[in-house]
Order: C-alpha cells, then structure tokens, then sequence
C-alpha cells in the first residue's frame, strides 16, 4: 500500500473504470459502443469469420452478436456473405463504409491514449506498458479483448 493510502489494485480498479468511461465517450461521438468497435475490430483483423466467432473472442452471448452485427450492417458497416465452405454459415466482412470507420476507430483510439497517458514521457509510458502487460498476463487476460465484454447482454 502507498502512503497515501491507495493500493495498486484500487488504483487499477478506478483507473480500468475511467479509461473505459473516457473510451465509451469517445466512440459515442461515432454513434458506436464499445462492443460495435471490438466487433468492427475483430472482422477488420479476420475479414470472412462466422457471426459466431466474435461471439467466442469477445465472451459476448451468441444472440447478442447477431444483435450487434444487425445493427452495423444496418449501418452499412458490415455485410454477412455466404460462407463458400459451409452456405448454413455467415462470413463477415467490412465494407467501404466499415473500412473509413475502423480508420476512425483508430483515430479515437490514439486519442485515449493520449488523454490517459497524459504528462507521462515517453520512458514512462514504455515502462508502464510493460508492467501493465506483465500483470494483465499473470491475471490470463485474454490480449487485445476487454473482459468487461464477458458480462454485457446477460442477466444476473
């Protein structure tokens, strides 16, 4: 524990809380949520997946991907193609519209950054990236997917 009372887990804690507050500002401005992104993200990495595979990487009930994809399709996002290995399944895949979006994305992305790494050098932000990395390693997170995924679109 600091001096000043806070241990490392109760800072990480508040800090987690604010940065997925500040990112879910940020891509507000876009009229998306945090999981519209994660999933724009996922099919720009993988273009041709299932419906079903955002589904496994992001711990996101299956229903509530479909739900997801329905609206970024709508959106004119994504589209689902036939997939030619197997017709019963959907691939996804950006579109133009999806491709300038993922561009934007990004844009806000290094924006977060910025705004929560704010008066540290760069020194420290290597540092802390390292460590961060480290402890979210030794906790099993799964890189590049955040957990709080796992809990949105189920009842308690």
């Amino acid at each position: 524990m600091s001096a000043d009372g806070d241990n490392v887990a109760f800072l990480l804690s508040q800090l987690g809380h604010r940065s997925a507050a500040v990112f879910a500002d940020l891509i507000a401005s876009v009229a998306l949520t945090a999981p519209h992104a994660g999933i724009l993200r996922l099919i720009a990495a993988e273009p041709g997946q299932s419906q079903q595979a955002p589904s496994g990487q992001l711990g996101l009930l299956p229903s509530r991907v479909v739900a997801y994809v329905d609206e970024l399709e709508d959106r004119g996002f994504v589209e689902r193609r036939r997939n030619p290995d197997d017709r019963r399944l959907h691939a996804l895949y950006l579109t133009a519209a999806g491709k300038k979006m993922m561009a934007k994305i990004g844009e806000l992305g290094q924006k977060h950054e910025r705004l929560m790494t704010a008066g540290l050098t760069a020194d420290d932000k290597v540092t802390l990236h390292q460590l961060l990395s480290a402890v979210a390693q030794r906790q099993g997170l799964t890189p590049h997917v955040h957990p709080g995924y796992r809990n949105l679109g189920r009842t308690r």
